[in-house]
C-alpha cells in the first residue's frame, strides 16, 4: 500500500494530468476496491464489470477529487457504492418490465382463448409510464375526480390533471 504522503503527491500529479501518477493509484486501489464489491455483489462477474466503472469513472473525475473532504480510498468506494446501487436498480426495472411483458402475453392469450377482443387500447396503454397510466385508467375508466385521483395516488390535483393530460396525448398519438 502507498504511505500517505506519497498518495497525497501521486494524488496531486494525477489531478494535474500525470497519467502514471493516476495508473499508479489505480492499480494501488484495485484489489481494495474489487473485494469490496466482491463482498456486496457476491457475484465476482459483476464485482469486477463495476470496479472497472469505478476506475474509469475515477479517470474521468479525478479533477473534481477534494483530498479534504475523504480519503482516496473512501472517494472510491463512494463511486463503487454509486454505481452498484445504480446498477441494482437498473435491474429491478428490467425485470419488472420483463414481468409485465410477460403478464401482457398471457393476458393477450387468454382473451384469444375466450375469444374476447383485445383491444389495441390495451396495447397502448402498456407503454404508457405506470405514473401516466394509473392516473389515466381511474379517470376515463373509473370515473373518479381529477381531485380524488390525487388524494389516491397522493399528489396535487394539477399533476394528476397534467398526468392525464399526457397520456390521453400519447394515447391517441399511438392509435391515430
Amino acid at each position: 500500500m502507498i504511505r500517505p504522503l506519497e498518495e497525497h503527491v501521486l494524488i496531486r500529479q494525477a489531478m494535474l494530468g500525470d497519467h502514471a501518477a493516476l495508473s499508479q493509484l489505480l492499480q494501488q486501489h484495485y484489489d481494495f476496491v474489487y473485494k469490496y464489491l466482491l463482498k456486496i455483489t457476491l457475484n465476482p462477474v459483476m464485482a469486477e464489470d463495476i470496479t472497472q466503472e469505478t476506475m474509469m469513472k475515477c479517470i474521468e473525475k479525478i479533477k473534481l477529487y477534494q483530498e479534504k473532504s475523504s480519503k482516496f480510498s473512501s472517494w472510491l468506494m463512494t463511486i463503487a457504492t454509486r454505481l452498484y446501487i445504480d446498477q441494482a436498480r437498473r435491474r429491478k426495472r428490467e425485470k419488472l418490465w420483463q414481468e409485465q411483458q410477460q403478464n401482457l402475453r398471457q393476458m393477450q392469450w387468454q382473451a384469444g382463448n375466450q375469444n374476447e377482443d383485445w383491444p389495441d387500447v390495451l396495447n397502448a396503454l402498456t407503454e404508457l409510464p405506470e405514473d401516466s397510466r394509473i392516473p389515466l385508467i381511474l379517470k376515463h375508466y373509473y370515473g373518479y375526480t381529477y381531485e380524488e385521483i390525487g388524494q389516491i395516488l397522493s399528489i396535487a390535483e394539477g399533476t394528476a390533471k397534467s398526468r392525464v393530460h399526457h397520456a390521453l396525448k400519447h394515447l391517441r398519438k399511438e392509435l391515430a
